[in-house]
């Protein structure tokens, strides 16, 4: 694959993000020569700091608040003056600038969006829908889209597309697309934003007027979060400001910035200046989004409409600074409200899953084995959970600790303190005789005495747990429950069949290892099965992830899971941005790279020890996706593909053959690493 001659690794441009800006102007009252004067300001600030987009808020030329003055000739004369001035204050910033306008077709008056780029007006968008109810009557000056006579309007002596719907796509930022619709609009039942992003708009602008009153910024918020959750899109929303008239009415400023649902920018409400909100929306992620969506695709032949496209040329974007909100941990919040919120629901599906399989099988009886590890010390813990609320004595868990050849003290502590404190049927059973004796049956060399510990070696030890479990389950009239996470399964670390990889239902099968540190964290500080457990399971969470597989070394080295695999961190990062969007592996190194390249900047996960908050330089970055490539794509899928049972717990996050993720068992990884080398640096 041959690298691209305009790729430039460190620019978000080539990863697909578009600069969008909301602007917030102090307004002049009817006085388009001041307000346009605040308009170039923001134009040349928004230019400086690689600004793509760039969103006024309604009737922002004019002021919105001017009632009968919308009808007055000079004033409207001004705006058209003003406008054709800001037409190459535009170009020459390098921005495509959408303003409100009062504009003439005909013999009406409309209430309009005025998008500007290369010195001219690309189209004028009318608003769809006036209110006139309430503190509104907008219908005493404008006329509404529908009502137009001509799909063109002359300004400046220019005919330009006159029309609702329309929509802007660059000819040269591939996905760069955008479509406006104007205050009122959004509040429709049936938003003209939305038949946009049917017909290919992956940005929607809202220039608005909304005046403030208690709790309307709430509501404007989560109309914009629902609007680009719906229609699988960015959505940018400006909103007047200080200098409105009060006559009646009071103005907030409100701007905010949303992709899929989720806030990436907000501006400051009530300000006193002009200022921009500013945030870099991924056009890639939302067109890959709409790709995998079927449903999407399903309403656009049902219910789009041809739409105008008025194509234009977008500047070179955002330069090396990417701008937005950006978790290392996917799957980890560092916001500590939605990081309690997650732990909740998290937990309570994995409960409710083991309920559900336990009322269905009719089963009084659960074996687990206990290494005193995260995965198995969560699963215990959800086990816990699910026979209290079941009102079933925990006795009726049956936990083996059952160490091998590397089995250290403190793993085997940890379970043995864990298991009593929990108040479970706990037992030991030492796998290593039946180890010998399998290892002398299949002639291996350690079986002599010498020290090979080979994958043969490990899988003996691994596959006898497994079994041992089974049995014991038959002899119970029980099953066993699966310990083995999400991390792992993406990673192939299981072993196949007879080990860890199966079980009769399996609770962290849709959890990542990042999260289970902080779920056993969130039950133990809640108490959630009893305050004994705590003190052992703060030591399970200061425990060196390890098999315990392979005897430590001459200098007392345990075998340590993340200096083969990598880190989990990396990993579990790498895992969601490709199997929930399917990025490609340079831009997943790239944002990889944003978060972890720095330790000092960012935000953390409450709770995180100060050792794990490290940075990992860009060819660190890319020497464990390649690694990561190699197992997830090429040499793990088979064992994906014979999963037992388990809840699906976050967004995209299942690799259950029978949920979000299939793909065959004998691919390449080929064409990820080509990619990835080809666009990463080293």
């Amino acid at each position: 694959m041959a690298k691209s001659e305009t790729h430039s690794f460190h620019a978000p441009r080539s990863h697909g993000f578009v600069r969008v800006a909301a602007a917030t102007p102090v307004v002049h009252v009817a006085d388009p020569a001041a307000n346009a004067e605040e308009h170039e300001r923001l134009i040349r600030q928004a230019g400086e700091r690689g600004a793509d987009l760039l969103v006024f808020p309604e009737l922002s030329l004019s002021a919105y608040a001017i009632d009968d003055l919308h009808m007055q000739a000079a004033l409207l004369e001004e705006v058209e003056r003003q406008i054709a001035r800001l037409a190459e204050v535009a170009d020459e910033a390098g921005v495509i600038a959408v303003i409100g306008a009062p504009i003439r077709n005909g013999d009406a008056l409309f209430n309009c969006a005025v998008v500007l780029g290369g010195g001219e007006v690309l189209g004028v968008v009318p608003k769809t829908y006036l209110p006139n109810y309430r503190e509104y009557y907008e219908k005493r000056w404008f006329a509404p889209a529908a009502s137009r006579s001509e799909d063109a309007v002359l300004l400046n002596g220019t005919s330009v597309d006159f029309a609702p719907g329309l929509i802007f796509e660059a000819t040269n930022r591939p996905g760069f697309v955008f479509a406006v619709e104007i205050c009122e609009d959004f509040w429709a039942p049936q938003p003209p934003s939305t038949r946009a992003a049917l017909a290919g708009a992956r940005i929607l602008c809202n220039l608005s007027a909304s005046n403030i009153v208690i709790g309307k910024a709430d509501e404007r918020a989560l109309l914009c979060a629902s609007q680009s959750a719906r229609t699988l899109s960015a959505y940018v929303f400006a909103a007047s400001g200080w200098g409105e008239s009060t006559t009646d009415l009071a103005w907030d400023g409100q701007a905010t910035i949303h992709e899929l649902g989720a806030r990436l920018a907000e501006g400051e409400r009530f300000a006193l200046h002009s200022h921009l909100t500013v945030a870099d929306v991924d056009v890639d992620r939302i067109g890959l989004d709409r790709l995998r969506n079927g449903t999407f695709a399903d309403c656009a032949r049902l219910e789009g409409e041809a739409a105008t496209v008025v194509p234009f040329e977008a500047g070179q974007g955002p330069g090396d600074a990417l701008i937005r909100p950006l978790d290392r941990f996917p799957f980890v919040p560092d916001d500590a409200a939605r990081l309690d919120q997650d732990c909740f629901e998290a937990f309570n599906i994995q409960v409710q899953g083991l309920m559900r399989r336990m009322t269905a099988t009719g089963s009084k009886t659960l074996v687990i084995g206990v290494s005193g590890g995260l995965d198995s010390t969560q699963a215990l813990l959800v086990a816990c959970r699910a026979f209290d609320r079941l009102e079933l004595p925990r006795t009726g868990i049956l936990a083996f600790t059952m160490p091998g050849f590397a089995t250290s003290d403190g793993t085997k502590s940890n379970a043995w303190a864990l298991m009593k404190a929990l108040g479970v049927t706990g037992a030991e059973i030492d796998i290593r005789p039946a180890a010998e004796q399998m290892l002398r049956d299949i002639g291996h060399p350690f079986s002599n005495g010498e020290p090979v510990h080979d994958i043969t070696f490990e899988n003996v030890q691994a596959g006898l747990r497994t079994d041992y479990l089974f049995r014991l389950a038959n002899q119970n009239h029980g099953f066993v429950l699966g310990t083995g996470d999400l991390s792992e399964l993406a990673l192939g670390w299981c072993t196949y069949g007879v080990g860890d990889h199966m079980s009769h239902y399996n609770v962290n099968g849709g959890v990542a290892k990042t999260l289970i540190q902080h779920l056993i964290r969130w039950v133990a500080e809640r108490g959630l099965v009893g305050e004994a457990a705590t003190p052992t399971l703060h030591a399970i969470l200061a425990t060196e992830i390890s098999p315990e597989l392979v005897p430590a070394g001459a200098d007392g080295a345990i075998q340590s899971t993340q200096s083969i695999v990598g880190p989990y961190a990396l990993n579990d990062f790498f895992l969601f941005y490709i199997s929930r969007f399917g990025l490609k592996p340079s831009k997943v190194a790239y944002l990889a790279h944003q978060v972890w390249g720095d330790a000092a900047t960012g935000s953390w996960p409450v709770g995180l020890p100060q050792g794990e908050r490290v940075a990992h330089d860009l060819p660190t970055i890319k020497g464990w996706l390649r690694k990561f490539l190699i197992r997830f794509f090429q040499t793990s899928q088979f064992k994906r593909s014979a999963v037992p049972n388990g809840p699906k717990v976050v967004t995209g996050g299942s690799l259950s053959p029978r949920g979000d993720w299939r793909a065959p068992s004998d691919s390449s990884a080929r064409v990820w690493l080509d990619e990835l080398d080809a666009n990463t640096p080293d």
